[in-house]
């Protein structure tokens, strides 16, 4: 028999599983459970328990936002072909804009927006994509959204709505990179007229449509899609995603092609990223402009290896992704001859002698001329050294040349053809762009990390432990020049902590016995004690026997009786959530003045008294620390989650924090206070242990990251949550003040810090 739920208004569910997610979801507004019902057994089948929970938990919040029922409909409607689609990654993302819209006079936007979800994820085709037409619309939101007095925004966007009904067509029609330009266009054309922006937006004006067809050119990947998909299975027996790439991702004018390969032998880890429209170029199609694309980074997955690129200058690695190329290139030629034609209509016109070696380097020229004579038969060289380096590559083709053999060849090119003027500054690079080849990234190893490296895949990393990140976690940042926030600004990657020796915290813990001693008092008297009985009582839940019976005897020997005879039974517990942050940057490898530790282990054994401390109250305790490399690498430590008892691992990850980088103190609060917001507790404390002020090597305003992290306080505070410095360092005091105002603790002693911590929090949560 299928479980059914009981009430008079249950809905009858034929298949168990609909009980379970109906009651997750929660919702009993007017046409939500018609639309559950026929999207439930899709839905089930399709998504795995994880999605689904993200489906109704995220359902169940658009039902309790008082906006009705039509978001929840277009949420279950068209989130699960979201999922199928790309995946789940743009929840956290999706959930933000609608929070967003809620808080704004935008909300009617919000069943709209959820509605083109399906579309954008199908045109878009990744998660990445997804994003970008997420932050399109949150800006357009803002830019648009009135003002009556210029101070708070009260006015809807009149164009905003308008805008997401006709997302459909639009991205039928133009790229994503189009589709921004022309949404510029309107918001900043028509901002000050509002039925001329509802008429733009709905594509109504003759202004509208004549700014669209400007924006149409070239074909779009995600139309041929499809066919590059089967056109790569049948000639090349390969099976990758294809994802978009614009001109704004790259951050240029001219978008290349991105193999993304994973070091395994499998291409379960590999993507490749393409053009996301192009046109037709000197005769030859879009579509086999695409398809050249396509088994050029092919034939470097099935042929190339890697190497390791640690001790060959830039130049060098030039050369040999040159000459690799051209391998890659004569190899595809062998199997299918047909590409000839357009590989030659593609190729760039260079002579030799076109590079003032007065003015520019020409390294890049020598290797354009190289790779011209390898693949046309009718460009023929008349340097001596280029013609011989032209002979040695035809006989290592010959032999089965391989990349270690075309590595060895471009090394010799360099050391023979090297010229006083490849010092230059200035580089010749007309007639030098391959239409048709990748960036490469693929081709290279790197066992020391560097300055250059930024094709890795992973931040760079100088930490003393390997650690294996979770992917990075974006977030916006104050601009207190702007009074406005920079969207996805900063990259946090959060990592689990590797492990040292719990004994080492065991030795500190010892160091300060008495100091627990005296704590152990005062946690006696503050622990719960689970029922506490309240007596004599006028109005109580039971009958109190001892007065009860004291009153009967005064009553019958002629006094007046109390009538305080009932007593009540209350639950006595704390519900108390901590999350503490801790600065592990470099600075906390100094030592303490006048003692031999340094001032990581002073913070060391004061938080492990902390954590000790909880544990006997039975509060739950968050630890987390961070530092930064700049905004593209921030840190989040994780030592100890609220679910995770106090014992030997939290220990152990603790022992072996160790200092590095800076402090992007605005970007940690940010991460650090997201499972606490969350959590359902009556109080909520964000402890923050730093020794100096906001600072990381990509800015040099000193007050930048400053009222950033101001900005994040201010906004922890609305949401319930007190949060608390504890300071390290008197010549930092200003700062910190600016950061949290007058919730702070100046440790002028560091020695004294476990005391201070400890008494702290007793004071904070008593």
């Amino acid at each position: 028999m299928p479980l059914k739920p009981s009430g008079p208004d249950a809905p009858d569910f034929a298949d168990p599983r609909w009980l379970s997610a109906w009651r997750e979801l929660d919702c009993r507004l007017p046409g939500v459970q018609a639309v559950f019902e026929a999207c439930a057994v899709s839905t089930l089948e399709r998504l795995t328990e994880a999605q689904q929970h993200g489906l109704w938990g995220a359902g169940r919040q658009l039902g309790k936002m008082g906006r009705g029922g039509a978001p929840v409909m277009a949420w279950l409607t068209h989130w699960p072909e979201v999922v199928v689609l790309i995946g789940d990654e743009a929840l956290d993302d999706v959930m933000a804009l609608v929070h967003a819209m809620n808080r704004s006079p935008n909300s009617a936007a919000i069943a709209p927006m959820l509605g083109s979800l399906a579309t954008a994820a199908k045109r878009l085709g990744a998660a990445d994509g997804l994003r970008q037409y997420l932050q399109l619309v949150q800006q357009f939101m803002q830019q648009t959204t009135g003002s009556i007095h210029g101070h708070q925004q009260t006015l809807p966007s009149p164009g905003l709505v308008p805008l997401l009904e006709q997302v459909p067509r639009l991205l039928q029609l133009l790229s994503l990179a189009g589709l921004r330009r022309w949404v510029e266009h309107g918001a900043r054309v028509h901002r000050q007229h509002p039925q001329h922006q509802a008429d733009y937006f709905g594509l109504v004006s003759d202004d509208s449509m004549a700014m669209l067809q400007r924006q149409r050119h070239g074909t779009l990947l995600v139309d041929v899609q499809r066919t590059l998909n089967m056109s790569l299975q049948a000639l090349c027996e390969l099976d990758v995603p294809l994802v978009p790439l614009t001109c704004e991702d790259a951050g240029v004018g001219r978008v290349s092609p991105a193999l993304q390969k994973d070091n395994s032998t499998t291409s379960d880890h590999t993507s490749l990223g393409l053009p996301d429209v192009l046109e037709p170029l000197h005769g030859v199609d879009a579509l086999t402009r695409y398809r050249l694309m396509l088994l050029h980074a092919a034939g470097h997955h099935a042929w190339s290896g890697q190497c390791v690129a640690d001790n060959w200058s830039p130049a060098q690695r030039l050369a040999v992704e040159w000459f690799e190329d051209a391998r890659i290139d004569r190899l595809l030629l062998q199997r299918w001859p047909g590409l000839r034609a357009p590989m030659l209509a593609l190729l760039p016109p260079v002579q030799e002698g076109a590079c003032d070696e007065a003015h520019f380097a020409c390294l890049r020229h020598r290797l354009a001329v190289f790779n011209r004579a390898v693949l046309d038969a009718g460009f023929a060289v008349q340097d001596a050294t280029l013609q011989g380096f032209v002979q040695a590559f035809e006989a290592a083709l010959q032999e089965g040349a391989n990349t270690p053999t075309m590595a060895e060849l471009a090394l010799r090119f360099v050391a023979r053809t090297r010229r006083q003027s490849d010092q230059r500054p200035s580089v010749f690079f007309e007639g030098t762009q391959l239409d048709w080849r990748d960036d490469n990234r693929h081709l290279w190893r790197f066992i020391e990390d560097g300055d250059e490296e930024d094709t890795q895949s992973t931040p760079r990393s100088d930490a003393p432990h390997e650690l294996h990140s979770l992917p990075p976690r974006l977030y916006p940042e104050w601009d207190c020049h702007s009074q406005s926030e920079r969207p996805d600004w900063v990259k946090v990657y959060e990592y689990l902590h590797p492990s040292g020796h719990a004994s080492d915290i065991d030795r500190l813990l010892d160091q300060h016995s008495g100091l627990r001693r005296r704590l152990q008092k005062v946690l006696d008297a503050m622990k719960p004690q689970g029922r506490e009985r309240l007596r004599r009582l006028e109005q109580g839940s039971e009958l109190d026997l001892d007065p009860a019976q004291q009153a009967l005897i005064d009553l019958r020997s002629g006094h007046t009786p109390d009538g305080r005879v009932q007593q009540h039974w209350r639950t006595n517990s704390r519900d108390v959530s901590v999350q503490l942050v801790m600065d592990l940057s470099a600075s906390l490898a100094e030592r303490v003045p006048g003692s031999e530790h340094t001032v990581l282990q002073v913070s060391q054994a004061a938080v492990a008294i902390l954590g000790w401390t909880l544990a006997q109250l039975g509060d739950a305790l968050a630890l987390g620390g961070f530092h930064s490399n700049t905004r593209q690498e921030v840190r989040y430590m994780h030592l100890k989650g609220f679910n995770e008892p106090w014992g030997a691992e939290v220990k152990a990850r603790l022992a072996a924090i160790e200092p590095a980088y800076s402090t992007r103190l605005g970007a940690a609060l940010r991460h650090g206070a997201r499972p606490l917001v969350q959590r359902a507790s009556s109080r909520k404390l964000l402890l923050v242990l730093t020794d100096g002020e906001p600072a990381d090597v990509d800015v040099s305003d000193p007050d930048y990251l400053a009222q950033d992290a101001r900005q994040v306080v201010r906004e922890l505070e609305a949401q319930g949550v007190f949060v608390w410095c504890i300071q390290l360092h008197p010549a930092h005091e200003e700062s910190v003040r600016t950061v949290f105002g007058e919730h702070y603790t100046l440790v002028d002693r560091i020695e004294r810090l476990p005391q201070v911590l400890a008494g702290l929090f007793l004071r904070l949560t008593r």
